[in-house]
């Protein structure tokens, strides 16, 4: 018989020539589990998605009561459809009151198309300005806003129109002008390796939007739902953006992504010409139905609240020599080591092990870590433990 693992490199499009290649059988918590029983601490949540853990029992329950109404029964926007009006209701309600509109897609990269489209739109001009290193998704929009050329060049010619500040420096922000559609940028930095901005830098940035009329999209795919220790990582800068990008952690494990903006932007989309942003499985009922227990949880098991305390245990655990800088902000974190060998090293050794840690597209000589929120104190404790002997054997 041909295992699964022969099947998968046989007949699944590989994406790498060194996938992982570890099979999951079942997941549960913070846990994935193989087919013989391999048990693997979950430290990088699926690459933040799964940020209260995997299959969470109010999750399946609100996904089992929805399949038993309805799935999918025509393109987004037509219908009224309870699971998309109440999670849109609920997202809202812990939104500032400036936004107003939610779009709900597929994924991330969906989310940026569509806030691409509307700045355009809505403010008549053609710029966006993102950021070098930035990662916002690999469809041929948000493509064209990765800051890595080495990332865009196979795939050229992209989108026109599009330019690069550097992250975090005030003085690039000049580069924003009367002729700027858009700024989108991501909350924190997550593929350059967790790369935190200033609040000085954040709230310039939101002033020169406001002068020169540029929208302020910020892409909080990774950081949204509590990651940082905030439900939303712009709380942190006491700014608040134009239009808002989310996925990831949106929809509880269900594929799921959102824009969020004043109505009086998101309406461009009606007329001239109508249905101007459309698509037929985004805002899918079950996925909506688990977002709206996702949020739930996170607010009544009050999962926010302890995101601080966890992070500065991983921070008090894995303080060594060999661990050139922890960045990061809540438990969104990187260990910065020497060179991608000793990265490689560790994270094979964790897997070995039992953990599951890994590396970032813009940045491979540091660590991703970013654990499910619901993670104990005992288990962060467990995990840095094989997180230092490996870096002890290879670094």
């Amino acid at each position: 018989m041909i295992s699964n693992r022969e099947l998968f490199l046989k007949n699944t499009a590989q994406t790498s020539n060194s996938p992982r290649l570890i099979e999951v059988e079942r997941a549960e918590g913070i846990y994935l589990y193989g087919p013989n029983q391999q048990k693997y601490m979950d430290l990088v949540s699926g690459f933040n998605v799964s940020n209260i853990g995997h299959r969470h029992p109010k999750v399946l329950d609100a996904i089992k009561q929805q399949l038993d109404k309805f799935m999918h029964v025509t393109v987004y926007g037509e219908f009224v459809q309870a699971p998309q009006v109440q999670f849109a209701t609920d997202l809202l309600n812990v939104l500032p009151d400036s936004f107003q509109s939610v779009y709900l897609t597929n994924s991330g990269a969906e989310a940026v198309e569509g806030s691409m489209k509307i700045a355009k739109k809505y403010t008549g001009r053609r710029q966006i300005i993102a950021a070098k290193q930035a990662y916002h998704g690999s469809t041929q929009g948000a493509l064209s806003l990765i800051g890595n050329d080495e990332y865009r060049r196979a795939y050229a010619p992209l989108l026109p129109e599009i330019d690069f500040i550097t992250y975090n420096d005030i003085a690039d922000l000049d580069a924003i002008t009367d002729q700027t559609a858009a700024v989108i940028i991501e909350a924190i930095q997550g593929e350059a390796g967790v790369r935190v901005p200033s609040k000085e830098y954040m709230k310039a940035l939101r002033q020169k939007c406001s002068d020169t009329g540029a929208l302020l999209i910020f892409d909080e795919i990774q950081t949204g739902f509590g990651r940082t220790g905030k439900l939303f990582a712009f709380e942190h800068f006491d700014i608040v953006p134009d239009i808002l990008m989310l996925a990831k952690g949106i929809g509880g494990g269900m594929p799921l992504g959102a824009f969020v903006a004043p109505k009086e932007i998101m309406d461009v989309i009606k007329d001239n010409p109508m249905l101007g942003h459309i698509t037929t499985f985004g805002g899918h009922p079950v996925s909506c139905a688990a977002a709206k227990a996702s949020l739930e949880v996170i607010i009544q098991e009050k999962l926010v609240e302890q995101v601080a305390e966890k992070a500065q245990l991983f921070r008090e655990e894995l303080q060594m020599p060999q661990i050139k800088e922890i960045r990061g902000l809540g438990l969104m974190m990187c260990l910065q080591l020497e060179n991608f060998d000793q990265v490689y090293a560790v994270s094979n050794y964790c897997a070995e092990k039992g953990i599951i840690i890994d590396w970032y597209l813009h940045c491979e000589t540091a660590l991703r870590v970013a654990p499910p929120l619901t993670i104990s104190t005992e288990q962060i404790k467990e995990a840095c433990k094989i997180i230092r002997e490996a870096i002890v054997k290879f670094c």
